[in-house]
């Protein structure tokens, strides 16, 4: 407990600096950025997003250098994603109760820090308001292993898999002390479906992996908030190609202004900065017809809720 204190501590005092002088873009990493073209896609999905609990954050700490007193709307949501072959959930972010299951697994301060706001809707309810349980759920897909993107975990049977990175398992699941961000309660006794990013460049990501082989759903190298963060390209039924990103960043902001967290909280919960900002280049760089979902994001989730 000790040392995350400490390293709030620094945070903290990093952040006032940074907000005078933010990290600069790499212009020389953008200007080598490639962008490669993604495979046709022979069927498509139907996306509804779960909004599950809100908090906000001020938009100083969410994107590194921002002058403002404003607030940044944030979310925990769970995404629905209907194939012809499976119906799965790209991050089942929140349980009942999770203040008292799960944010205690958290060094303190951070439960105070990242905690949602009451009321939360755990996994069960949004899915019953649309017709499904848990047993209608064939896998999950995390973006990365991070407590807010599993904890509805415990509220789905526990044969239902885990499909996750190779590497990310490994960072998670491995040592005596779960890293900080992780909380290991939702994962234990389930079962894994590793991965490896083995296709691919797809887009400005170096990495890829086609998941029902008709390239609906590409997952897409996003490593630096977690060693195995992962983004979810969809080709949606409206016609649109959707970028479920996870945490690479919290808010949309970021890829405009082409910033990083500030220290408090990126120096605590980012893995890898410098990959991470790397990644932040990569979704900048992106053409603008891919929409790209924050999984924070209250104002880009809440837009493909369902009607």
């Amino acid at each position: 407990m000790l040392s995350t204190v400490l390293a709030c501590c620094i945070a903290v005092a990093t952040t006032g600096p940074r907000l005078l002088w933010p990290r600069g873009a790499d212009t020389a990493f953008l200007a080598e950025l490639e962008c490669a073209p993604v495979p046709p896609a022979h069927n498509t999905v139907a996306l509804t997003a779960l909004t599950q609990a809100e908090l906000s954050a001020p938009t100083t700490i969410i994107a590194e250098g921002v002058w403002t007193l404003r607030s940044t709307p944030l979310t925990m949501s769970t995404f629905l994603i209907r194939h012809p072959e499976a119906t799965f959930l790209v991050d089942p972010a929140i349980c009942a109760g999770v203040h008292e299951r799960v944010l205690p697994e958290l060094p303190f301060p951070v439960p105070l820090l990242v905690g949602p706001d009451s009321p939360v809707h755990g996994l069960s309810e949004v899915l019953a308001a649309h017709d499904l349980t848990g047993n209608d759920i064939d896998f999950v897909l995390p973006t990365h292993l991070h407590w807010d993107h599993v904890a509805g975990l415990y509220e789905l049977p526990g044969l239902v898999p885990i499909r996750v990175p190779t590497v990310e398992y490994s960072w998670a699941m491995t040592g005596s002390h779960a890293p900080l961000g992780v909380a290991r309660g939702p994962l234990r006794g389930r079962a894994f479906d590793l991965y490896e990013l083995d296709g691919p460049p797809v887009l400005t990501f170096a990495r890829s992996h086609d998941l029902f082989g008709d390239g609906s759903v590409l997952i897409v190298d996003l490593a630096g908030h977690t060693p195995g963060s992962v983004g979810v390209l969809l080709a949606v039924d409206d016609g649109s190609r959707v970028l479920l990103a996870g945490d690479a960043v919290w808010s949309t902001l970021q890829i405009d202004l082409l910033r990083e967290k500030a220290p408090l909280l990126g120096e605590l919960l980012d893995a890898d900065r410098n990959r991470a900002f790397e990644t932040i280049h990569r979704l900048h760089a992106l053409p603008a017809e891919i929409e790209v979902i924050p999984g924070h994001d209250r104002t880009a989730v809440t837009a493909r809720t369902a009607p």
